[in-house]
């Protein structure tokens, strides 16, 4: 058994735990990572990247088809075959060696097993041969472990076999049929993907689907899964599972039946700490780990945990401006340091509060940011709603001859800033920036309208909001 002393000691090699590593080696600590599986983690092997790859065909496809010129040159569905081909580019073939090439590069060792932590700043990392190393900490550890897949509770699931969002996007054999749970992001994404691929998907949904979202967005993704084929059930739960002749069969709680080949789970996530050792530093393992702005856990001086481990914003964009700020406040209290929020350099992690941005890759895309007219109301905020029909701007004609879409943005009037705003359309991602901007930024309504959007564009949206709201 080894013994290394480092001044941080990373857990987890996710985008999360290489941005806290590299931040706080820039702010000239040393540093190791723990690695148990791939360099990279969740998001470059089995969510973000690869489950946007399995999407971008189909939605290349539909954007052809709607313009006139170029629908005459399309020819059939999906190449699935390609498709999962390009998949596998994406990821590196699941190889991580570029990854560690960076880590290298970046001046942060890596040791690869299971960590756990054994006392204060101290970590036991297991290889996968059984080789112990012993990591202590100077200054600090940081959990960067993320989430796993919920497995509900229903009778008979554990014999099934069934899907997580993993298996889902690392898929070799396309199933014939899919039932999906859950009427989330995870849900209605790949239910988009699998119907592209010529797959008969059942999505099995316990309310409406994308329901921290405004309603109008689940309702638009819905009527178009259902268009695509998909049998879109609301307002159901699975009861039991069992394997059939058939292949998977559920009863639902409303006594209908389900067979389908294979079943995809995507009811939720939870917190990948039930083997980290944190019974023995008083903690709860399986528990999220509630943080301050600086990402410290609560009640401890030399524990942070970053990303989806803190349950702020289940986000990589969100878990990587956390590592952004929790390495520049690792750095900055181990030379003595102030921590300043706001700051370029040490600064507290603000954002995932009330304006964390997101976008479901589903057909119509949904991009949004801030809070909900619902959440506005339900905490008192005096606000309107301003909606627009985004098919009636001259950039959406040009753009798309069927083109459909709603933009909704909410302002708070007592302040006349803009809280929140959500798109539905076509490729309307790339228009969720300039809404972050000014809601973070509080750019007052009246300044808003001195910024011109370009004609003919869909981002001329902006323009129809500001007038409805002068009326």
């Amino acid at each position: 058994m080894s013994t290394r002393e480092y001044d941080l000691i990373v857990i987890g090699a996710g985008p999360v735990g290489e941005n806290v590593a590299d931040r706080a080696t820039q702010g000239g600590l040393r540093v190791v990572i723990v690695e148990s599986e791939l360099v990279g983690g969740e998001c470059s092997y089995w969510a973000c990247m690869p489950s946007k790859t399995l999407l971008r065909a189909d939605a290349a496809l539909r954007g052809a088809r709607d313009v006139a010129g170029a629908a005459e040159a399309i020819d059939g569905g999906v190449d699935v075959a390609a498709v999962l081909s390009r998949r596998d580019r994406m990821v590196h073939e699941w190889n991580d060696s570029s990854q560690v090439e960076w880590l290298d590069g970046a001046g942060i060792d890596l040791v690869r097993g299971h960590g756990r932590i054994t006392a204060e700043r101290e970590v036991a990392v297991t290889s996968s041969s059984g080789e112990a190393t012993i990591l202590r900490a100077r200054h600090a550890v940081a959990v960067c472990t993320g989430s796993a897949a919920l497995m509900p509770d229903i009778a008979g699931l554990d014999g099934v076999r069934a899907w997580t969002s993993r298996e889902a996007t690392g898929v070799r054999e396309v199933p014939t049929s899919l039932a999906i749970l859950g009427g989330g992001v995870v849900a209605c994404e790949m239910a988009t993907a699998f119907a592209s691929f010529g797959t008969a998907v059942t999505l099995l949904a316990r309310t409406g689907l994308l329901g921290t979202m405004e309603s109008f967005a689940g309702e638009a993704v819905a009527g178009s899964l259902r268009s695509a084929g998909v049998d879109v059930r609301t307002g159901v739960e699975v009861a039991q599972a069992s394997r059939s002749d058939g292949g998977i069969a559920l009863r639902l709680s409303d006594g209908a039946d389900v067979v389908a080949a294979q079943v995809l789970v995507a009811t939720g996530r939870v917190p990948r700490t039930d083997d980290l050792g944190l019974a023995s530093i008083g903690l709860e393992p399986g528990s999220w780990l509630e943080v301050d702005d600086t990402l410290r856990v609560d009640g401890f001086e030399w524990l942070y945990a970053v990303g989806d481990v803190n349950h702020r914003a289940l986000l990589t964009h969100q878990g990587k401006y956390q590592a952004r700020a929790a390495g520049d406040v690792i750095a900055a209290r181990a030379h003595g340091g102030e921590v300043h929020a706001g700051a370029w350099g040490a600064h507290a992690a603000t954002a995932d509060h009330e304006a964390v941005p997101q976008v479901t890759f589903t057909d119509p895309e949904v991009a949004s940011v801030g809070i909900t007219a619902r959440k506005a109301q339900e905490a008192g905020r005096s606000i309107r709603v301003l909606d627009v029909d985004l098919a009636s701007l001259a950039g959406a004609s040009t753009y798309s001859d069927r083109y459909a879409g709603t933009a909704r943005a909410v302002i708070d009037t007592g302040r006349d800033v803009m809280i929140g705003a959500t798109f539905v359309g076509p490729d309307v991602a790339e228009l969720l920036h300039a809404a972050t901007i000014a809601i973070v930024g509080e750019v007052p309504m009246e300044r808003l309208w001195h910024a011109v959007p370009a004609y003919p564009t869909v981002s001329e949206v902006w323009l129809r909001w500001l007038e409805q709201y002068r009326d």
